[in-house]
């Protein structure tokens, strides 16, 4: 992913977001990572309310990451508020998710995911899952 570019993760397992760091520095990313553990406090993030007031300090990220499945407001949810607000409607996300079922990835794709990937259950997978979203990334920067 390009240097520099901030990245959001949206994920409320703590054990995928230590895998997801893990992944990251195997992978040799070294973007600014910040972390919410939810849709609504995703929003906070990105409006910069409450404890995200300083805009220099929470940027608004070149990359969304986003699971599905997650209390307060999930994916889905969260999915309808960003991408019918016209300042985030452009921020590019890509869904990270345990959830297989096939209504997640259909709506996922018509509100407007960049990219739909299912977390795999082993590491040495997921660093692949990681490597194959920065691949992308990269690839879709020098288009």
């Amino acid at each position: 992913m390009r240097m520099g570019m901030p990245i959001l993760l949206v994920e409320d397992d703590e054990v995928d977001v230590e895998n997801i760091v893990r992944a990251f520095k195997k992978n040799k990313i070294a973007n600014p990572l910040f972390i919410t553990g939810n849709g609504e406090e995703a929003l906070r993030f990105l409006l910069h309310e409450g404890e995200y007031r300083d805009a220099e300090k929470y940027p608004r990220p070149g990359v969304i990451i986003l699971d599905l499945n997650m209390p307060v407001m999930n994916g889905i949810e969260f999915l309808k508020i960003v991408k019918a607000e016209g300042d985030f409607k452009t921020i590019p996300v890509v869904v990270l998710t345990t959830s297989q079922e096939e209504n997640f990835r259909v709506d996922s794709f018509k509100l407007g995911v960049a990219g739909y990937v299912i977390k795999p259950l082993d590491f040495g997978n997921f660093v692949n899952a990681v490597n194959t979203i920065d691949l992308y990334w990269t690839l879709s920067e020098t288009c």
